[in-house]
């Protein structure tokens, strides 16, 4: 066989495999991705409120403590709620920070200070756990030292997303939007891991939530035995307990913008990479059906435009332009009702660019999946 037939043949080879990758995102974007789009939280026959307990763990935070928490302990929520802190083994101003809330704030803010680390358990684990465990009330709200509430009615509206059935609430934990190319490479991250976790759950596979914003009840977390299944993990005090925990008929979504909370984001590239490598290092321990779903998605976005590179350069190419112009409106279309939703609207014009992004994405953090990270959360 001369060469040129030899190549023609893998062109012809490597064209179907395009095409089978890009049916695999068009079910993605049509089974999964649709749902938050056309999501509409079903109705009560009754209100009702819950006592409520936000939890924030802070080591080393007095800056964002003192720009944050006021946001936090300023919440219109008329009913029994509590904030506790968690001071696990700061170095800086942090508990003279706290003590100065802690005068004015007397009857909501409760400081539980840390004054040794657990030896075998990395990363933010014990002290969420001890927050938990001092928490007054059966529903937890979590979030982090460096988040705001995006309103006032925070507190008051994912407690409301509870019903009878319902153990696990998964919000949206957004970062500021600022000028600059990496804020908005940020921010499309969040909300391209938020297009997943939330259309997923919708669609009765939950998966993760993250820590800026989450609630579920004690009973639950008590159930499992806390972080106990991966104590030795330093990431995954969110999205591994919900992992573990989550059923089709516990957990709800929130996205309501009212209860988003904004965090800062990373100032620097390599600063968002080590914070994200950290992060993504748990998914490993993710059970086999949710590593499925998200490794064949992520592995069909990696190969989707090398593939149609390659058969641009063939004589399929007038069928790679109509699958790659059909898949471009779909994503569209999808990814703007989905940004709308979140209000990430302005990130919807550099989508073709964030698109072709993920490709060096996942080149970049592939690693983090099999490579241990550094034992510290702080």
């Amino acid at each position: 066989m001369r060469f040129l037939d030899l190549l023609q043949y893998w062109r012809d080879v490597l064209f179907i495999v395009f095409c089978i990758v890009a049916l695999v995102q068009l079910f993605y974007y049509t089974y999964f991705f649709t749902r938050v789009m056309n999501y509409q939280p079903s109705a009560k026959a009754t209100s009702q409120t819950h006592p409520v307990s936000v939890i924030i763990c802070a080591k080393d935070e007095s800056l964002n403590l003192a720009k944050h928490l006021p946001a936090i302990l300023e919440q219109q929520y008329k009913t029994t709620h509590e904030i506790i802190v968690v001071d696990d083994n700061s170095f800086d101003d942090t508990r003279y920070l706290l003590k100065d809330f802690e005068d004015k704030y007397l009857a909501l803010l409760k400081v539980l200070e840390l004054k040794q680390e657990a030896q075998f358990i990395p990363g933010k684990k014990f002290p969420l756990s001890m927050g938990i465990k001092a928490a007054k009330y059966e529903i937890v709200l979590l979030t982090d030292a460096d988040c705001t509430p995006a309103s006032e009615l925070w507190i008051d509206k994912m407690q409301a997303t509870y019903d009878d059935a319902t153990e696990i609430v998964i919000g949206y934990g957004a970062y500021h939007k600022k000028p600059g190319l990496l804020n908005k490479i940020i921010r499309w991250e969040t909300f391209h891991t938020a297009l997943q976790y939330f259309n997923y759950t919708l669609a009765g596979v939950p998966y993760m939530g993250v820590g800026r914003n989450l609630s579920y009840k004690k009973v639950l977390f008590f159930k499992h035995k806390g972080f106990s299944a991966h104590n030795n993990i330093l990431s995954g005090d969110d999205d591994l307990f919900v992992n573990i925990a989550a059923t089709k008929t516990n957990t709800k979504i929130s996205i309501d913008k009212d209860t988003f909370t904004i965090s800062e984001p990373s100032k620097t590239f390599g600063e968002w990479v080590r914070q994200k490598k950290r992060h993504n290092s748990s998914g490993r321990y993710y059970k086999p059906v949710h590593k499925f779903l998200l490794g064949l998605y992520s592995f069909s976005l990696f190969l989707f435009y090398p593939l149609l590179t390659v058969s641009l350069f063939s004589h399929f190419w007038i069928a790679a332009v109509i699958i790659f112009v059909g898949r471009f409106i779909l994503q569209a279309v999808v990814l703007y009702s989905n940004m709308k939703k979140l209000n990430e609207k302005d990130l919807f014009i550099l989508f073709p660019f964030f698109d072709v992004f993920m490709f060096f994405y996942y080149l970049i953090f592939a690693v983090s999946v099999v490579r241990k990270p550094k034992r510290l959360w702080k």
